[in-house]
Order: structure tokens, then C-alpha cells, then sequence
């Protein structure tokens, strides 16, 4: 037993009128006893249920952060005056709409945007849809890459993805927590916000309840993080919906900007892809990318439209959408996945 990690424990686990929440030097030494398995079972797990019914703090955040930042994997900057653009989205994965991120990722990819995106295998409690199951049946075997091939995708092919058991096993070592206390503990607010990438970057944090976002933008803050954007997308991810109003923040060094935008009025229709088993979805993607008519290319081009703009190649969302469409009807949102499934087999 750690009579320090008890302290800790103590602090936030006192009740209602006595807990006490962590300094942000405090929250991250925590975190690193938990990782490193300094804390015991017992502890760790007395920890994240009073954590969770505490509520953490935007230090506390700040501090869960700079342990992530410390011990979790790091890909190496790329050779290209462009930001990375690092979508952040729950591990635990989809249960009710279709991903559409995976596609989004492969047409700002053939526009020349890197995308980076982080993730691991199904996830309590919810035990949704991971991403990783469907780059895997689009013949993305991304499993077993080093960092080193990471990076150099994310530099050759403007695509990347960090496996959180091959690439940050500490994390991966908590994660069995969840489904023994049946709750997402406060570790599941970081993967909206942590980054493995080291070099020059947007992060996009999808969210659902706003003291959430709140939350992660003190958090930004404190690490000094003055370029992000935070989006209410389907199910906490970064997806924007077709069939209710997006609310959006954009951060731009001391400015912050609140947007909402509705699908209709661009022309789509107010109908989301529901979700379906990874070969469905791998299936629904490929159609999308060959240009074939359907509500999920619809979403595809709404979402695409979206971050083109977000990124600044367009100043308007739709001119954005139309080069979406563009991209994907001359071929070069396919040809991009080609070029991906023939080094993955490399």
C-alpha cells in the first residue's frame, strides 16, 4: 500500500462537504502512481469511483495532462511547416451512429491535411465501436506499428494513428478499472484532450455535457494550448451531426469563438448514418470514397466540409464542402486509401 497515494485518496474521497480537490502537482503525481502501479488495486479503483463523483477540476486536468504528456507515447514532429490536425474522441467507442471520422481522416489526408488519431480495442463501460476495428477492415492493420512508422505515415501519407495497448501500455494497464467500478472515470475527459504528437498541431476535443468543455479549455490554458477546437459531436466524438444543431468552440490564441452550425442549412437532409458492425461501417466508408450516393457520403461531405474550413483552405464551409466533393470525385480520396492499404502491407 502507498501511504502517499492514500493521501491522495483521502483528499478527494471525504464526502459532499469535506473532499477537497487536488493541485495540479498533486493530480499528476497521482496519475503517474497509478500508471507506473505504485498505487494499489484497491486504491486505484477507490480513486477513480471518488474521483468521478467528485468531479475533477480543470487543475486536476491540467495535472492528469502533464502526467499523459510525461509517460504516454510521443510521435516525433514531421518534416512540414503544416499543423497536425489531432482528433480526440471517447475509446469507448459508438453505439447508436456510424462513425464518420475514419473517412473524414482519408479525405483530409488526400487534401494534404495530417491527421493524427489515437485509440484502443473495445473499452468499458461502453463498449462501443472502436476505430481500430475499422481501419482493420479497410486493410489498415495498425496494430502492431512503432512509433517510428507512426510518424512516418502521418508524414508520407498525412495519416496517423497511436494504438494505446501497443504504444502507451500504462494506460492500457487502467483501463480494466472501468468495468470493475461500472463508471468512465475522470481519465476518459484526456482522451479528448491528450496528444502524442510533438510538433505544431490543432486538437479537436469532441464532448457531450458542457462543464466538460469548460473543463478542458481551462485545461488548455494552464498547458498553454491556445489553438483547439472543441466539438458537441455524436456520442462525445468529433463527428458533427446531420440531424440537430452542432455547437463548436474555436480557440485562437486569447480568443474564443462559439459557433453552431445545422446541417440543413448547407442542403443536406437531417438524417444519421446508424451505427453498424466494423465490416458494415469499413463497407459504407469504401462506397463513400468511390463517389456512390448515400446518407453516409453525405455525412462524409458535411464533416469534410467542416474541418477543410476549420483548417483555413477555405474561408467559406461551402466552398469547403464543394472541394470535398471534389476530392472524392476525382478519385484522390481513394487513391489515399489505396496508398495506405499497399504500405500497411508493406
Amino acid at each position: 500500500m502507498s501511504k502517499e497515494f492514500r493521501e491522495f485518496l483521502r483528499k478527494v474521497g471525504s464526502g459532499t462537504h469535506t473532499s477537497k480537490s487536488l493541485t495540479r502537482q498533486e493530480a499528476e503525481r497521482a496519475t503517474v502512481m497509478m500508471l507506473q502501479g505504485e498505487a494499489t488495486p484497491a486504491q486505484i479503483g477507490a480513486f477513480m469511483i471518488a474521483h468521478r463523483i467528485k468531479r475533477p477540476t480543470s487543475d486536476e486536468l491540467a495535472g492528469m495532462l502533464d502526467a499523459y504528456k510525461l509517460l504516454g507515447a510521443k510521435v516525433a514532429a514531421i518534416a512540414t511547416d503544416k499543423r497536425v490536425l489531432v482528433l480526440g474522441s471517447p475509446y469507448d467507442g459508438r453505439s447508436k451512429t456510424a462513425p464518420i471520422n475514419p473517412a473524414t481522416a482519408i479525405v483530409l489526408a488526400a487534401a494534404g491535411i495530417p491527421v493524427l488519431m489515437h485509440g484502443g480495442d473495445r473499452m468499458p463501460t461502453k463498449e462501443g465501436l472502436p476505430l481500430i476495428e475499422i481501419w482493420h477492415e479497410l486493410g489498415l492493420n495498425w496494430h502492431n506499428l512503432e512509433l517510428a512508422q507512426v510518424q512516418q505515415n502521418l508524414e508520407q501519407h498525412h495519416l496517423g494513428f497511436v494504438y494505446l495497448p501497443k504504444h502507451f501500455p500504462l494506460a492500457q494497464s487502467i483501463v480494466p478499472y472501468r468495468e470493475q467500478i461500472g463508471k468512465r472515470p475522470p481519465f476518459a475527459t484526456l482522451e479528448l484532450m491528450w496528444s502524442p504528437y510533438q510538433g505544431q498541431q490543432l486538437i479537436v476535443s469532441g464532448f457531450v455535457h458542457p462543464p466538460t468543455e469548460t473543463n478542458i479549455r481551462e485545461a488548455f490554458a494552464k498547458h498553454g494550448i491556445t489553438e483547439f477546437a472543441t466539438v458537441k459531436g455524436w456520442e462525445g466524438s468529433v463527428d458533427l451531426p446531420r440531424s440537430r444543431t452542432t455547437i463548436i468552440g474555436i480557440n485562437k490564441g486569447d480568443r474564443f469563438e462559439r459557433l453552431t452550425l445545422s446541417a440543413r442549412n448547407y442542403g443536406f437532409s437531417s438524417e444519421d448514418p446508424a451505427i453498424a458492425d466494423a465490416s458494415e461501417i469499413a463497407a459504407k466508408i469504401i462506397s463513400a470514397l468511390k463517389n456512390e450516393p448515400s446518407e453516409y457520403l453525405n455525412s462524409v461531405l458535411w464533416n469534410c466540409g467542416f474541418y477543410l474550413w476549420l483548417y483555413g483552405l477555405h474561408g467559406d464551409i461551402t466552398e469547403a464542402i464543394a472541394y470535398a466533393q471534389e476530392i472524392i470525385s476525382s478519385g484522390a480520396a481513394w487513391q489515399k486509401l489505396e496508398d495506405l492499404q499497399d504500405n500497411s502491407k508493406l
